[in-house]
């Protein structure tokens, strides 16, 4: 288990550390709000599906806690409940994650209504808190299926029988409560003497592969090399034999019913050069972001994000000497400011071109089909959808 927590909680208080700032200073920002919540997850100062319902569960569990309902009747605490969570939902809808824990939460203070407001908050907190340590389990179960999945089936293992992987984006301690999900299997596999290298990608325009997951990589100590996005089809095509990428890995924002899944931007690029190349594509998802009532990826919402994003760029000042200065800090353009800009968050992976998806709860496999089908890991789920 990684010493990295990009959450700290307990009841009353909860710090979120900035990523921003990563991989240069660690600083931890006190979120007491959910307006506090609402601007970090925005400003993307935390990211990764789970790690973004956590904060959103636990910031309104310590407003609670400190006293934020002013409602003198149970219908009033959940209607004010109601109204902050649906307010916290916006700052980053495509997570469904988010979306997930959101109803979830409505559905037990409902359970609780009749307790007054007393009991409704109460029963609301333990249910956050809950969230908080269930990711945690659920990545550890993530790791030791995908790890055990990918010996199994990798089409290519080096001379000690062990294999390469690249990953996309952040999935790891930072993105989750610990341990990960895409690098939580990253982690399994080196933790069982199965890792030979893990290369990762920049991840472009937010950095987000060159700025944690690489410093997570190098934190661990596992054998890593960070390569540009536009790099991978020449990766793949060049490495020889005995480090040949058995597999690419990455999380899901969302994973829709047919198996269609939804990720940071360049996923859909990988996916298409993993498959030319003979190469397994996995997703790394908690069942939590699977979501069984949008049937298609077609359906799916993408953000669009601030064209600055492309267009300048922050960072920690290198001194003459080759040092990084962290008191000091520089944003700079790299491009004209004056040319248009599409900046999608993410993409569309088709089912078609994605080999397994991995859970807590076991790997799934596309059907004669070719769809992936859910209904054996999430059967109560899978019933209300189709009785609905």
């Amino acid at each position: 288990m990684s010493g990295l927590q990009a959450i700290r909680y307990s009841r009353g208080k909860l710090e979120v550390l900035d990523q921003l700032r990563l991989p240069h200073e660690h600083h931890y920002d006190l979120v007491s709000t959910a307006e506090e919540a609402f601007d970090c997850i925005k400003s993307m100062r935390v990211r990764g599906a789970p790690a973004i319902a956590i904060v959103a569960a636990l910031a309104h569990a310590v407003e609670l806690q400190n006293g934020s309902c002013n409602a003198t009747s149970g219908e009033e605490t959940v209607s004010y409940i109601d109204s902050r969570l649906d307010y916290l939902f916006l700052s980053r809808p495509t997570a469904v994650d988010l979306g997930n824990a959101i109803t979830s939460l409505k559905a037990v203070i409902r359970e609780h209504s009749s307790e007054g407001k007393d009991g409704i908050v109460a029963a609301y907190i333990a249910a956050a808190e809950e969230i908080f340590r269930k990711d945690t389990e659920t990545n550890l179960l993530i790791g030791e299926h995908g790890a055990k999945w990918l010996m199994a089936n990798a089409p290519i293992k080096s001379a000690d029988d062990k294999v390469s992987v690249l990953t996309h984006c952040n999935t790891g301690s930072l993105a989750t409560s610990g341990h990960g999900t895409a690098l939580g299997i990253i982690r399994s596999l080196f933790a069982g003497g199965d890792l030979r290298h893990a290369f990762c990608t920049e991840t472009r325009p937010y950095n987000q592969g060159s700025r944690l997951t690489a410093f997570e990589l190098v934190y661990e100590g596992i054998p890593a090399t960070l390569i540009t996005d536009s790099m991978a089809g020449a990766l793949f095509a060049t490495r020889k034999q005995e480090s040949s990428i058995a597999a690419v890995i990455v999380g899901a924002d969302r994973v829709v019913r047919n198996g269609d899944t939804a990720n940071k931007i360049g996923t859909y690029a990988l996916a298409v050069l993993a498959r030319h190349h003979g190469i397994k594509f996995i997703v790394a998802a908690p069942t939590t972001s699977i979501d069984l009532q949008t049937e298609t990826g077609s359906a799916i919402k993408i953000e669009q994000r601030k064209p600055e994003e492309l267009t300048q760029i922050t960072g920690a000042v290198v001194g003459a000497d080759g040092k990084v200065d962290i008191s000091r800090s520089e944003r700079v353009a790299i491009a004209h400011q004056d040319v248009g800009v599409w900046n999608p968050a993410f993409d569309v992976t088709p089912a078609e071109l994605i080999d397994a998806v991995v859970t807590e709860k076991g790997v799934v496999e596309k059907g004669p089909s070719g769809v992936f089908d859910f209904r054996e890991i999430m059967p109560e789920r899978w019933a209300a959808v189709v009785k609905s």
